[in-house]
C-alpha cells in the first residue's frame, strides 16, 4: 500500500516577492559603511596572500619551488661555487650561488605551493597587493624587488600556551642538556691533584719480582 502524502499548501502568488522585498527594505535601514581606498588603507589579515617575499640567505637553490610550480612562473638560475677547505688537508667543497630568482605575477595564481615545500623558509607571503602596472612585463619581480617586500611581511603569530612545544625546539633543548650534564659529570670523574701526586711519589716494583720481594730488604752481597 503506498503512502499518503501529506497535502501541500497553495502558494500564495507573490511571496516570493514580498520576501524580496522584506529583505531589500531590512538593507536600506542600516548603516552604509564605506571604506575610503585609497585614502584610508583595508585591514587586511595577516595571512592574506598579497605578494611574495623572498629571503635571500636562506635560499639554497634547491629548485623545489620552481619544480612545483604548477604555472612554471618562477625563474632560477645559478652556478656552481668551489669552497677551500675549512682546515689544513681537508677537501674542497661546492655549493650553489643564485644568480637570479624571479617571478611572474601575471601568470602566479596565488596558489602558495612554493611557500609550502620550500625547506628552509625563504619564501613568504606579504598582504601587500598594490603592485599593478601598465605594462605587464613590470609584474615580473627580479630578486632585488622580492626582497623588499620581505619588510611588508607580518610577524608571526604567537604561539598557544597550552601548544606542544616543537619538536625543533625540544631536541635542541635535550642536546643541550645531556651535553651540559656531561660536562658538569667529567671533573668529578678525573682524580685529585693530590692523589695523581701520591701515586707519582709510590716505588714502582721491577717486573718479575712479586710483592713479598720487593717488601723484603735486601741482603748485602745478594747477587
Amino acid at each position: 500500500m503506498a503512502a499518503s502524502v501529506p497535502p501541500t499548501r497553495p502558494r500564495i502568488p507573490g511571496s516570493g516577492l514580498a520576501k524580496g522585498l522584506a529583505v531589500t527594505l531590512r538593507t536600506m535601514t542600516k548603516k552604509t559603511v564605506t571604506e575610503q581606498y585609497p585614502d584610508v588603507q583595508p585591514d587586511l589579515p595577516p595571512r592574506t596572500r598579497g605578494v611574495i617575499g623572498l629571503f635571500e640567505e636562506n635560499c639554497t637553490v634547491c629548485m623545489l619551488c620552481a619544480r612545483e610550480c604548477p604555472d612554471w612562473c618562477i625563474y632560477i638560475d645559478s652556478h656552481k661555487e668551489t669552497v677551500p677547505a675549512a682546515a689544513p688537508g681537508g677537501r674542497e667543497r661546492s655549493r650553489n650561488v643564485l644568480d637570479r630568482f624571479a617571478i611572474d605575477f601575471s601568470l602566479c595564481m596565488y596558489c602558495g605551493i612554493c611557500i609550502e615545500v620550500c625547506p628552509f623558509d625563504a619564501l613568504f607571503w606579504s598582504p601587500e597587493f598594490e603592485y599593478a602596472e601598465t605594462d605587464i612585463r613590470d609584474l615580473t619581480h627580479e630578486r632585488d624587488k622580492l626582497r623588499e617586500w620581505m619588510w611588508t611581511v607580518p610577524a608571526p603569530p604567537a604561539l598557544d600556551p597550552a601548544a606542544e612545544e616543537p619538536k625543533e625546539i625540544a631536541a635542541a633543548r635535550k642536546t643541550a642538556e645531556k651535553l651540559a650534564a656531561r660536562q658538569t659529570a667529567e671533573p668529578r670523574s678525573e682524580p685529585h691533584a693530590d692523589e695523581q701526586a701520591r701515586a707519582a711519589e709510590q716505588p714502582t716494583r721491577p717486573m718479575g719480582e712479586s710483592k713479598q720481594q720487593t717488601d723484603q730488604p735486601r741482603q748485602e752481597g745478594d747477587a
